[in-house]
């Protein structure tokens, strides 16, 4: 039997102010586990990383965190997930995350989410892998990102053929869909 499919999702440390960042994390994460998708992320119980890791595990799923030293020290480190690895430094971390997924979402948040996340597009463009990449564009969230970075596309640092491999909807089946991962169960 070979092993489930397992997603890395990339979110805020923060819930934001709008009630429906959550919501959507949260649809995230329930459906991730009636899929049988585990979640791989940062390992926080805090804002947005919580509410998926939750979410996951509450409809039955498995959630597995990767957390530094010094941010497991901050005691925000999720103490209920089915496994926690702790590392020393963000570079561990990151390639850790990479290794344990077969995928990678990014939800609302901050630089860290989008430097994680960016930097899992360039290892695909790079060909350090071949996992698919999607945005969870809840509310419009990342509207101006997705300009900017045609913008980018119409001057010349960035091949078209590059964004459109990123998957980017607000509609968390059909992100999961187009990032190939099983369909419903139900």
């Amino acid at each position: 039997m070979s092993a489930p499919a397992t997603v890395c999702v990339f979110c805020g440390s923060s819930p934001g102010t709008r009630p429906e960042f959550a919501i959507a994390a949260r649809d995230l994460g329930t459906t991730m586990a009636a899929r049988d998708i585990g979640l791989v992320y940062g390992g926080a119980s805090v804002g947005l990383m919580g509410v998926v890791a939750d979410a996951v595990q509450g409809a039955g799923g498995r959630a597995t965190g990767v957390i530094t030293e010094s941010l497991a020290g901050h005691e925000i480190a999720h103490g209920e997930l089915n496994q926690l690895h702790v590392v020393r430094t963000m570079h561990e971390r990151k390639a850790l995350m990479a290794e344990l997924s077969n995928g990678f979402i990014m939800l609302p948040g901050g630089f860290g989410t989008y430097e994680e996340f960016m930097e899992s597009v360039t290892w695909a463009q790079l060909g350090l892998h071949s996992k698919p990449c999607g945005i969870l564009n809840v509310g419009g969230f990342y509207d101006h990102l997705l300009t900017f970075l045609g913008q980018a596309v119409e001057m010349g640092f960035i091949k078209r053929r590059q964004i459109d491999q990123i998957v980017v909807t607000a509609d968390v089946g059909e992100l999961l869909d187009a990032l190939g991962q099983p369909p419903d169960r139900a």
